[in-house]
């Protein structure tokens, strides 16, 4: 007698829906059909933006490290309106201006989430505000210890504290892991909330000899940016040159550019009207995301990642206590903190954790958002400001930092692939082709009217096989 099957541990069945009570406490459980579906098309952007981003960034480090020359003439290279103050240089202008653009789609992301998302709900929002804080809080802890012991410098303590969201979806995309909507939905909500306080960093720890003339004027640009969204101005040659002007008055007062882009994302209305498919926010972010991870973030990403990997620039980012600080930051910091933050929601909530995940799926969640690129470059020049031999050695640290954060995330999550697949499918099943998945139409009459008629249809059909195949069983030359 053949031993009974044993069903494989790993692949367990997926737990039915649980009702909107069960929803409010329990972490990673199913999105909203609209929050879900506005989260897959924002995660498609930005996995495609993030697999451009690591092309730009491999090129980078080779023009850097095979032609350094002309990658530094083209770095430095300076053009612009001098009359203005913004005679910049090509990375200069990467850093600076296009990466405004990032962070304005992630003004707009922020302010949907507080309006519309995840955020709105103060008991929703703890798990992504705790996890990003204590994920930030523990790289800096992490990088101060490391600098304090090893007597270097602590200005670099921020650098560590960023997740590069679109870097770790690149990772996902390139090992091919179908990780669940709730927990790429944490990552992105994770990454918004990082972003937020990453710029008030920016804001507060890397701004000096103010001027408040620009400042005064960057104010009354977003004042009138303010008063033209919400009279229902339209036009984007009205707004575009507006959002030029309050760039660069932003700059000339010493404020970091980049918070002029947050400043005009928040400012859009992110709440649907009677009527609207989308709000203007919602609009604005789906036709400049593109840009943002396509465009800005790559461009940024090749005249800033071109690291020389000669001499003692990667020998040292073991021994400095600078960079190791930023290594360790990265690759045990984040996890631990972000793990740790997520712990506590738990501990002193009464929120649960998804029965169809585990503790290793936070973990490893956890160790991918250790991946910071684009705004610990970022940090790491502002950190450095002046010492170019320290900022190559930071920039070698970010690299490998997230490098390593990346292979220990992958090999992690791939443990775990049959899992997150069978929760993937379930999710996406859709047997009645309604366009919407069938876990959301449970609830449904009509669902459950398709579905009767669809196995109607196929018990039909098996009759029919099966009579066929009785027919052939009684002919005279048929096997026995």
């Amino acid at each position: 007698m053949p031993p009974p099957h044993q069903p494989d541990p790993e692949v367990r069945p997926v737990a039915p829906p649980t009702p909107s009570s069960e929803r409010r406490s329990t972490l990673f459980d199913r999105l909203p059909l609209p929050e879900r579906n506005y989260v897959a098309e924002a995660l498609r952007t930005e996995t495609v933006g993030g697999v451009i981003l690591l092309v730009a960034a491999v090129a980078a480090l080779i023009w850097a490290n095979t032609a350094g020359a002309s990658y530094h003439s083209v770095s430095h290279f300076h053009f612009g309106p001098a009359a203005l103050g913004l005679d910049l240089s090509v990375a200069h202008w990467a850093a600076d201006g296009l990466l405004a653009v990032f962070f304005f789609v992630a003004g707009v992301e922020l302010k949907r989430e507080l309006v519309a998302g995840e955020l709105r709900d103060p008991r929703a929002a703890a798990l992504p505000v705790a996890a990003a804080l204590c994920g930030m809080a523990v790289p800096a802890v992490v990088y101060t210890l490391t600098t304090v012991i090893g007597g270097g410098s602590l200005s670099g303590w921020a650098v560590p504290t960023a997740t590069d969201i679109a870097f770790a979806l690149a990772v996902l995309a390139v090992i091919g892991t179908s990780l669940p909507a709730a927990l790429r939905a944490f990552l992105l909500t994770l990454a918004v909330v990082d972003d937020l306080f990453a710029i008030l960093i920016i804001a507060i720890f890397f701004t000096e000899g103010i001027s408040f003339l620009a400042l005064g004027g960057a104010v009354v640009g977003l004042v009138l940016f303010y008063v033209l969204l919400r009279a229902g101005v339209r036009g984007w040659y009205i707004y575009v040159p507006l959002a030029l002007v309050i760039w660069g008055l932003m700059y000339n007062s010493g404020v970091h550019a980049t918070i002029a882009g947050v400043a005009m994302g928040l400012m859009l209305r992110c709440t649907r009207h009677e009527g609207e498919e989308q709000s203007p926010g919602e609009h604005i972010e789906h036709l400049v995301r593109p840009l943002s991870a396509g465009v800005a973030v790559p461009l940024f990403a090749l005249f800033s990642a071109g690291v020389t990997l000669k001499g003692d620039a990667l020998a040292g980012v073991f021994t400095r206590p600078e960079t190791l600080g930023v290594v360790l930051g990265l690759v045990v910091g984040k996890t631990v903190g972000i793990f740790g933050g997520t712990w506590l929601v738990t501990r002193f909530t009464k929120a649960q954790l998804n029965k169809d995940l585990a503790w290793a799926d936070v973990f490893a969640v956890a160790t991918l958002a250790g991946i910071g690129f684009t705004v610990s470059l970022l940090i790491g020049e502002l950190a450095f400001d002046g010492d170019d031999t320290m900022i190559n050695e930071i920039k070698a640290a970010v690299l490998i930092g997230s490098l390593i954060a990346a292979l220990f995330a992958g090999v992690l999550l791939r443990l775990r692939v049959r899992r997150y697949r069978a929760l993937y499918d379930a999710e996406e099943l859709d047997e009645d082709e309604s366009g919407i998945p069938d876990i959301y139409e449970q609830d449904d009459p009509e669902y459950h009217r398709r579905m009767a008629v669809i196995h109607e249809r196929k018990a039909a059909e098996h009759r029919r096989l099966a009579e066929e195949a009785g027919a052939a069983s009684n002919k005279p030359d048929s096997p026995a």
